[in-house]
């Protein structure tokens, strides 16, 4: 039992359970290597304890840790302790797909786009690495706060394909999105993805899911013949577009099919356009032949058997006959007869395997060498992994065997893969304090120098004012630890963003507000006229771009606007101008007219003085 504190590989500290399943348990850990939280899922006891279940979980969980992307829970490990089998995710904050469609229902189209959008990058992702996921389900999908959407469970989906069915919890989250050819005993392709992606967009635009039944062999067969309900009378104001990819998903013709998640990707892409809206009924190419159910009533009639649950088994595959071919009561006896020796040929199998599979008790390897430490192991019936784990270790000289796991004298099957504790030596390095300096140049010294790994990783921290960049603001392990050659350090610089030049880069007011919400700032924004920048574009700045980002600072904008038109109002200043000037002239003309007579008047008076 795992509980609060507990540390797993001495690495992972479990905070506290986040969730349980069929197949494993969830916890809440925190990394005490490189100090983060994450996700860390336990396999179940039952599980544990089929060796080869256990060895092909620990190979695809690898190869699916190989993926990277936006839309996919990133895997960071895969192990195992003390008999408990682990893998070690990126832990997301947020809930469930099918928790978000209990407490809402039905979402609005944009969302369900939004999110299938996102999905169907992630899955053609996977599917270009080779990688199918065989159980997509809104179990296995997470959805954060800010609408992002995460696949989880690569790992764990791959591992178990070959036994889900017989896992009774498990079978009933998975068979409502189980594509027909699945449920019919034939092998996974991409196109299994993409039938369940249809049903969980189905989900998503209705709140309920397409098929139901009271058990899994009803839900499978009504998978295998029964057509998808018509979405567009659950709900009018869906688009025949819309309804036309669902159909096209979850064909029961894997030919019908969209051919790879890409395609069905581009296919959403235009899903809401206008001239798409009223296209016509997708139409299958091919025969929607009905698939034969022996094998998946063989299949999950197993399941029950192994679970005590063969006499409702029987009774639903005895109703089923009645309605579809009204079998006689002597063929009901056949089938009863078949079951029960189908039983006894199972007992019989099981009781022999594990007589077979004796549990045989782990050798003292101690202070052996590897190489002698594998034959010994290998000798008595083990499987040894092919790479060995470094501890330090005060007693046993370097080289030699310090420990295994599962632990020495455990009593465990016979083939179970055993990992070597490889001794380091005496922890000698004691580390310094490192905070303040340089990282790059710290990195050269713990790698060239004292031969360390070094982890450089980014940190928040409150105020980005007080730090500088590439400035180690925080170390692991901390100053006076001791350490071996070969270990690992994580060294912390401040996670620094920094202003855009938005004016060269013509940002819009609805850019700069996406800008301020995300980093948390404290946005002013002013409208200033201008004759050379289209209205609406950021002409100015207050902080100059380069500089870093500190959240909660105050930042202002100036945003163009056009200049101001005034019209202006008829008036008669031109009339008074004229007015004006016409008086001016007759005062002219009167002057002139006064000036002449004086002329006149001059000029007679000295004409009459030259006569006297």
């Amino acid at each position: 039992m795992i509980i609060k504190g507990q540390k797993i590989n001495d690495r992972y500290q479990i905070i506290k359970s986040i969730g349980e399943g069929g197949m494993a348990n969830v916890y809440l850990a925190y990394d005490t290597i490189l100090d983060r939280n994450v996700a860390l899922k336990v396999l179940r006891g039952d599980l544990s304890n089929d060796e080869k279940f256990v060895r092909r979980f620990q190979r695809e969980a690898l190869s699916a840790s190989s993926l990277s992307h936006p839309n996919i829970v990133e895997m960071y490990d895969v192990g195992e302790d003390d008999g408990q089998y682990y893998i070690v995710m990126e832990y997301v904050e947020g809930k469930t797909l099918k928790q978000l469609i209990k407490r809402r229902g039905a979402l609005t189209l944009n969302e369900v786009i939004d999110i299938m959008l996102q999905l169907t990058d992630g899955i053609a992702h996977a599917h270009d690495s080779y990688i199918i996921h065989r159980d997509i389900k809104p179990q296995n999908i997470m959805i954060m706060e800010n609408g992002l959407v995460k696949i989880t469970d690569f790992g764990i989906a791959m591992a178990l394909n070959s036994t889900q069915l017989t896992q009774t919890n498990s079978v009933m989250g998975s068979v409502h999105y189980l594509p027909p050819e699945q449920a019919n005993g034939k092998g996974a392709s991409v196109k299994c993805d993409i039938y369940s992606l249809g049903i969980l967009m189905f989900e998503l635009l209705t709140g309920s899911i397409p098929f139901k039944g009271e058990n899994a062999v009803e839900i499978a067969l009504k998978q295998m013949k029964e057509p998808l309900p018509d979405v567009t009378l659950i709900n009018p104001e869906i688009p025949q577009s819309i309804e036309n990819i669902l159909l096209k998903a979850t064909a029961k013709n894997p030919k019908n099919r969209y051919n790879d998640a890409r395609e069905m990707h581009k296919d959403l892409e235009t899903a809401l356009n206008e001239d798409r809206k009223n296209e016509k009924r997708y139409v299958y190419e091919y025969p929607e032949n009905d698939l034969d159910d022996t094998k998946i009533m063989e299949k999950i009639s197993d399941v029950n058997k192994q679970e005590n649950d063969i006499d409702n088994i029987a009774t639903k595959i005895d109703n089923e006959d009645k309605k579809e071919k009204k079998k006689s009561k002597l063929a009901i006896i056949i089938s009863t007869v078949i079951v029960a020796i189908l039983v006894v040929a199972l007992i019989i199998y099981f009781s022999a395997t594990k007589a077979q599979n004796k549990p045989i008790k782990i050798p003292d390897v101690t202070d052996m060498t590897v190489v002698e430490a594998e034959e010994k192991l290998e000798k008595a019936g083990f499987e040894v992994a092919l790479e060995t784990k470094k501890i330090d270790s005060d007693d046993i000289e370097a080289g030699r065997v310090v420990k295994t796991s599962p632990a020495i004298g455990r009593t465990v099957k016979k083939g179970t893969k055993i990992t070597l504790y490889e001794s380091t030596g005496v922890a000698d390095i004691e580390m310094e304090n490192y905070i303040g300096k340089n990282y790059l140049e710290v990195k050269v010294l713990l790698e060239e120098v004292k031969k360390l790994k070094v982890v450089v990783e980014k940190k928040n921290v409150d105020d980005i004012t007080e730090v500088e960049e590439n400035i180690i603001i925080d170390q692991n392990p901390k100053e006076g630890t001791k350490v071996s050659e070969g270990s690992t350090v994580t060294l912390y610089i401040p996670n620094m963003n920094y202003y855009p030049d938005m004016v060269s880069e013509k940002w819009t007011l609805e850019d700069v507000k996406e800008f301020a919400t995300k980093y948390n700032l404290n946005l002013t924004v002013t409208e200033k006229e201008s004759t050379t920048v289209d209205p609406g574009i950021v002409i100015w700045q207050s902080r100059r771009s380069g500089s870093a980002i500190a959240e909660g600072a105050s930042f202002e904008v100036n945003i163009s606007k056009a200049p101001e038109i005034i019209e202006e109002e008829p008036n008669n200043e031109e009339d008074s101008i004229d007015n004006s000037d016409n008086q001016n002239n007759d005062n002219n003309n009167n002057n002139n007219n006064n000036s002449n007579n004086n002329t006149n008047e001059s000029t007679t008076t000295t004409s009459s003085k030259k006569k006297q």
